[in-house]
């Protein structure tokens, strides 16, 4: 019986050892694929995290790119576009402009681009002939002031105002009537011009932009005319000579409109200051100074020229006219504060076209020179 008993332990318990066996292996089977399975979903969720972290980098580098590296476009650009820089702008408010106006991309691309050229104190008001769609640095190159659209106008010296009238009118399409209008604001005029432009229209090369108005033109002469009225001293040296300023014009003015050559005229103003100083005065006796008063132009007076009852005909009244008869340039302006030495009382251009001119301190030799006139005038 206790072999019996025994035997029957022995078989169950080595069934009962298989049985464990099996679940065992079974259940190691069911750890490695749930195993596998973790590990997949791992796999897969590092694999979703990855995208998601690659995504937002993706995104967030085209953000710090587009902060970093703003929006600019390639190339020369086309068309054409006016841009106009007004005075005190700075980079960054040209920078806008060129952004509303369609010629570079972004605002901070014409920044950067303008502070690497070492440009963004460079620039000049006025207008520019542009492109759309340029790149911010070929933008920085077409600002450069040599690119500025303007004309250069010289005004010869000499010119009645009148004439410089017609001839800015010419130059910017605007009506005389306009630049007459202006002479009578305020352009800066000095005191001693009594309001009055004529002899203070200083001739010179001026940079004439298509916006500028006729007060603006006006303004620029008259300033013109005044840093010259500094550089010689007019109100000191004028003094000097006992005469005041606008004097001092008015006899340039003449020497400007009576002169042949530039050498000539400090023999002029020695003439004139010779003819005002004499005891009894002499009359200037000046046909610039008539022809003027009469709005002609010539250097021969007619019998009836003569008659004038004009303030500015010399002939008949002493001393200076009212105010100057043209524009004078520097040359005139320091003749008449220097005139030359002698005791010259006449003088006449006796050969125009060779502008030839004789001085003579002798009535009688002026007739002479009169005649040699007359012939190589006729």
């Amino acid at each position: 019986m206790d072999f019996l008993l025994g035997g029957d332990e022995d078989e169950g318990s080595r069934r009962t050892r298989r049985g464990s066996r099996s679940q065992h292996g079974r259940s190691r089977r069911r750890n490695r694929r749930n195993r596998r399975k973790g590990r997949a979903a791992s796999f897969l969720a590092v694999l979703v995290v990855l995208g998601v972290l690659g995504g937002v980098g993706y995104f967030g580098y085209t953000w710090v790119r587009s902060v970093v590296i703003p929006k600019d476009y390639a190339g020369q650009g086309t068309g054409e576009v006016t841009i106009e820089i007004k005075e005190g702008a700075t980079a960054s408010d040209v920078a806008q402009t060129l952004e509303a106006k369609g010629v570079v991309a972004s605002a901070r691309a014409f920044v950067n681009a303008i502070g690497q050229a070492g440009k963004s104190s460079a620039l000049q008001p006025g207008q520019y002939t542009m492109r759309s769609h340029m790149s911010a640095a070929a933008a920085v190159a077409l600002l450069d002031p040599a690119n500025r659209i303007l004309s250069h106008l010289t005004i010869p010296e000499g010119l009645r105002l009148s004439k410089i009238f017609t001839t800015l009118s010419t130059a910017t399409g605007r009506p005389v009537k306009d630049f007459e209008a202006a002479a009578k604001s305020d352009i800066g005029l000095p005191g001693y011009a009594k309001g009055r432009l004529e002899g203070f229209a200083f001739p010179a090369t001026y940079e004439i932009t298509p916006k500028m108005s006729p007060e603006a033109i006006l303004t620029a002469m008259v300033t013109r005319f005044t840093q010259t009225a500094e550089r010689v001293d007019l109100e000191g040296q004028a003094s000097a000579l006992g005469r005041s300023p606008r004097d001092i014009i008015t006899i340039a003015s003449i020497i400007q409109a009576e002169a042949g050559s530039q050498e000539d005229m400090p023999k002029i103003a020695r003439v004139i200051y010779n003819r005002l100083g004499r005891s009894p005065q002499m009359k200037l006796e000046m046909d610039s100074t008539l022809m003027y008063g009469l709005g002609k132009y010539g250097i021969a007076a007619s019998s009836a020229d003569l008659k004038s009852k004009s303030l500015y005909n010399t002939y008949n009244r002493l001393g200076l006219p009212p105010g100057p008869i043209a524009n004078p340039g520097d040359h005139a302006i320091d003749a008449a504060l220097n005139p030359a030495k002698g005791d010259w009382l006449y003088f006449v251009t006796v050969d125009p076209k060779k502008h030839i001119t004789k001085f003579t301190a002798s009535e009688a030799e002026f007739w002479k020179l009169r005649d040699e006139f007359n012939r190589n005038h006729n």
